[in-house]
């Protein structure tokens, strides 16, 4: 018996059928399929995948245009296992799984039972592991409200993973492989504040403790100029450590994002 089908959605969605890839449709239709999977099952009314898939730019004939992928998509599945039906109040799309989202969410459950389990090692791998599932930005390529908001989401989700697995290299001694990535993270996302952080670690770790006070001082003035406020109490209090020549901030002296806050692993 064959595989049945597989959905992937970290980067272009994707479906498999047996291991070969299933032609989706035109843009809109993968949109309302990647809507629809985004329920987990749940139904959908007519009104919310419009606005969904479409907001307030509504083309002519939207109804039509619904039936007409709903039908094409139930031609793609084709007895592969998901039936996308008609309940009476919306339309429910069961028997479909997200395949590289739950495999995400499986990976950094076992990073944190590794990191739980002083294996630094393993988490490490775990994290570079699940960052290595992306192919591309989250639902890459499909317009619509809703793919736009889970796509700014699923952003922030990849960069703490991104942060995770360099913080993991850090707890491993890699300092210095990590410092080129770390400067470049801080570039891309100015007022980001765990870059810089985990910067300032990698800089004090590697023997330049004045680089790390730089690092912070030039975040505060960024933050200051577009915000009109100070850094957080984290960056504050990391400054206050490498300032005062802190110890223990040579080894064990993080806290990790992924891999700390009670022990749990992000949602999807």
């Amino acid at each position: 018996m064959g595989e049945g089908m597989r959905f992937e959605l970290l980067g272009p969605l994707r479906a498999f059928r047996d291991g070969t890839p299933v032609d989706l449709g035109p843009p809109k239709q993968r949109a309302v399929l990647a809507v629809l999977l985004l329920q987990d099952g749940r139904a959908m009314s007519y009104d919310a995948l419009v606005a969904a898939v479409w907001g307030d730019e509504l083309p002519a004939h939207v109804r039509n245009l619904v039936q007409k992928y709903v039908s094409g998509l139930r031609r793609a599945f084709a007895d592969a296992g998901p039936e996308l039906a008609w309940t009476g109040t919306g339309y429910r799309l069961t028997g479909a799984a997200i395949d590289d989202l739950r495999d995400r969410r499986a990976v950094l459950r076992e990073a944190v039972a590794a990191r739980d389990a002083g294996d630094l090692r393993r988490a490490g791998l775990l994290v570079r592991q699940a960052e290595a599932m992306w192919q591309g930005d989250f639902a890459e390529g499909l317009a619509g409200p809703c793919l736009a908001a889970e796509r700014r989401r699923f952003a922030e989700k990849r960069l703490m993973v991104l942060e995770a697995r360099i913080e993991a290299e850090l707890e491993l001694g890699r300092y210095h492989e990590c410092l080129h990535e770390l400067v470049h993270q801080v570039a891309a996302h100015p007022l980001r504040e765990r870059p810089v952080w985990l910067l300032m670690l990698a800089l004090y770790r590697s023997g330049r403790s004045s680089d790390a006070l730089l690092a912070y001082e030039e975040a505060r003035s960024r933050i200051a100029d577009a915000m009109g406020a100070d850094p957080g109490p984290a960056l504050r209090a990391l400054h206050e450590r490498v300032l005062r020549q802190d110890p223990a901030l040579l080894g064990g002296g993080s806290t990790p994002v992924l891999l700390g806050g009670g022990g749990a692993a992000p949602a999807a």
